[in-house]
């Protein structure tokens, strides 16, 4: 499993439009709690716009370009067009998914015919040190969620629940990277860093634990665990 980030390109994305959706909000008399939450109508131009950067930053490459073979490609932090069921009306919706990722069970119509049977592969990134996960959709999940689980321990703090324990800033207040190093060549987990104080930012102290969340969405029954993962290797740019 390859877990990339989007703190360039995505977060381009969100900042170009939260300047965009000010306006567009004053404009359309929307109210709102404070700017990270800015929004607009799905249909006006701000809306569109949007999505249509949105589509762009999610778009990924390849596997002809990897020179591999891919079995999944699964986007977080991103909105979708679904039909979903609201007080018993079937209903078309955009459905927002921000520190979550999308969790479709088995015989739905929107995911592949290779997964009609298992439902769904859900990949939950873990920290670079831990584990990482793969899940599978539930209908339970549809019925209670909108077929939405957790994204996993990697999520950035806009609130404690979401993943961070520790926002970046503190990280690397907190933390020694000489430590944190030591710790995965002692796993035996390669890094590539730009600069080793930014590797402070992913340590596993920065996170909850992804287990804990994995279980937790599983117990709940709205995922199921399929797979663990041990990391091989990570890159930080």
């Amino acid at each position: 499993m390859i877990h990339c980030g989007s703190r360039g390109l995505g977060h381009q994305v969100e900042t170009d439009d939260l300047v965009a959706m000010e306006k567009a909000w004053k404009r359309d008399s929307i109210n709102i709690n404070g700017k990270q939450m800015a929004c607009a109508k799905i249909y006006s131009p701000e809306g569109q716009y949007y999505l249509k950067g949105m589509a762009a930053a999610a778009t990924t490459i390849t596997p002809d370009d990897l020179d591999m073979f891919m079995i999944d490609d699964v986007s977080h932090n991103i909105a979708k067009v679904e039909e979903h069921f609201v007080d018993g009306k079937q209903k078309t919706l955009l459905v927002h998914r921000k520190g979550s990722t999308r969790a479709f069970p088995p015989h739905h119509p929107l995911i592949p015919v290779d997964y009609q049977l298992t439902g769904q592969s859900v990949l939950i990134g873990g920290t670079m040190r831990t584990c990482s996960y793969v899940l599978t959709g539930t209908q339970q999940g549809i019925d209670e969620t909108y077929g939405t689980t957790c994204h996993g321990a990697v999520i950035e703090q806009l609130h404690s629940c979401y993943g961070r324990a520790l926002s970046r800033a503190k990280s690397r207040r907190n933390l020694d990277y000489t430590e944190v190093l030591s710790a995965l060549e002692e796993k035996g987990i390669s890094i590539r860093v730009a600069s080793p104080k930014l590797v402070m930012e992913e340590a596993p102290e920065s996170y909850k634990n992804v287990t804990d969340v994995v279980d937790t969405c599983h117990m709940a029954g709205i995922s199921k665990k399929a797979i663990k993962l041990r990391p091989i290797a990570a890159i930080k740019g």
